[in-house]
């Protein structure tokens, strides 16, 4: 099938044929009549097969001219880096159409958003926390909302955007279409599907928690953080095999970590992202990564839901998460558009468990290798990885939170003072023979005598 079949217009067509699209995938195929249709609909599709153009399509292809000021798209997603990759997009696809699109997330200036909004917009792209903000001052009004679409909702959930999810829910028109696409559908999923969509259709490309075939996946044990960045420099110098080179780590701390260990030793070919850094500093190391520049980028998994870079080598899972929707999401970066992809997995034993709930997702194992002889097993351990030390024989005592820390002392005897209350302005008085009343004359008369 080609988009000439999916009779879409000839502006859609065109910047089609610039970005040399000529098929749509599966989930775009099967996903095109139904959105069309004004169907409320669920699409459940593997990471890297995109979702974005499938419900972008048929959304632009109905999308009318207007000069309204109140958008009638609203698309959810998780992240701040999401939100800029979809614009662009939709860009792309707006390349020959008069349509006002507006980006809305935080770490920039909310003014300037406000400013944007009341121009008037067709569709808006945001995160619901930003979004819910500007909606509380009265920057944009969501009463004229035809169409909503939800990306990666489980991640929203995850980031505690519940209250703002479902007030927007509630500020929205009745009369719409809801759209949700998502690689895992979760408990708390179904929840929100049941409270606010209508009969909604579910159109599954491949089973949640299936792992793109065209994935090579690979396991190593490796017992701890230092040892496993021995191996990471060990594979890394080679350059050619390990071109564009993406890590996830758990913890926004381990990342840094990392990346200071790597750049001593790979200097100016990596960069790191998570969500302590500037929103300035996150863009610009995806550009650098995405556009070659830096070979190695660290990330934590904020990188992991729908970003789109292109030739992602391999895509090294330093840490094995304790969330195996989130392996399927990190892997999901490399092997996009079908072409093929290479996944490392790094296990320490205090992370199998987190390893069988994986393979119990995808129900199969992942291949597992011995590390490389020319890899040092270090046995020094971070302090995160340091057991923690217990009292044998009090094992419940508590520390007092009250008691006076090694830095306390005692006040010298000079410098303490008696708080006398009131009986202190009498013994001034007396010492002074000042009037009890100021400006009484006569008192200080009778005082005298």
């Amino acid at each position: 099938m080609t988009f000439q079949d999916l009779n879409i217009t000839t502006p859609l067509r065109n910047a089609l044929d610039d970005l040399g699209i000529t098929s749509p995938t599966p989930i775009q195929e099967q996903t095109f009549s139904t959105i069309m249709s004004g169907r409320d609909m669920v699409g459940i599709a593997q990471t890297g097969t995109g979702k974005t153009f499938a419900y972008m399509l048929p959304i632009l292809r109905m999308l009318k001219y207007s000069e309204q000021k109140n958008p009638r798209v609203l698309i959810l997603v998780p992240t701040r880096e999401l939100v800029v990759q979809v614009l662009e997009e939709i860009e792309k696809l707006t390349a020959y159409m008069n349509v006002r699109i507006a980006g809305i997330y935080g770490g920039v200036n909310m003014n300037t958003q406000q400013q944007n909004l009341m121009q008037g917009q067709d569709i808006v792209v945001a995160t619901p926390g930003r979004l819910y903000d500007l909606v509380l001052r009265r920057a944009l009004q969501l009463k004229s909302i035809q169409k909503l679409v939800i990306d990666e909702v489980d991640v929203m959930l995850d980031l505690g955007f519940k209250f703002q999810i479902n007030n927007i829910f509630e500020l929205l028109p009745e009369n719409r279409q809801n759209i949700m696409f998502s690689a895992t559908i979760t408990e708390n999923v179904e929840i929100l599907i049941e409270s606010n969509f209508k009969s909604p259709e579910k159109i599954s490309v491949a089973a949640s928690g299936t792992p793109l075939d065209n994935i090579e996946q690979t396991g190593y044990r490796i017992p701890n953080f230092n040892t496993k960045v021995n191996f990471l420099k060990h594979i890394l110098q080679d350059k050619e095999t390990y071109s564009k080179v993406l890590i996830f780590v758990a913890y926004k701390r381990m990342a840094d970590r990392l990346h200071q260990e790597l750049e001593s030793h790979f200097p100016k070919e990596c960069t790191v992202i998570h969500s302590n850094k500037t929103q300035n500093y996150r863009l610009r190391s995806i550009k650098q990564f995405g556009s070659g520049f830096s070979r190695i980028l660290v990330a934590t998994d904020v990188m992991a839901r729908g970003l789109d870079i292109e030739s992602v080598s391999h895509v090294i899972n330093f840490d094995t998460p304790k969330y195996p929707e989130n392996y399927m999401h990190r892997i999901g970066r490399t092997g996009r558009a079908e072409k093929e992809g290479k996944s490392i997995l790094l296990t320490t034993e205090a992370e199998t468990e987190y390893l069988e709930n994986i393979e119990a997702l995808m129900k199969m194992e992942v291949p597992r290798k011995e590390l490389p002889d020319e890899v040092e097993i270090s046995t020094e351990l971070i302090p995160e990885e340091q057991p923690r030390i217990f009292e044998a024989n009090n094992p419940s005592k508590t520390s007092d939170a009250d008691a006076p820390g090694p830095a306390f002392h005692e006040k010298k005897e000079k410098n303490r003072k008696e708080n006398l209350g009131g009986s202190y302005r009498r013994e001034i008085v007396k010492k002074y023979k000042k009037p009890k009343t100021r400006g009484d004359k006569n008192a200080n008369r009778r005082r005298k005598k």
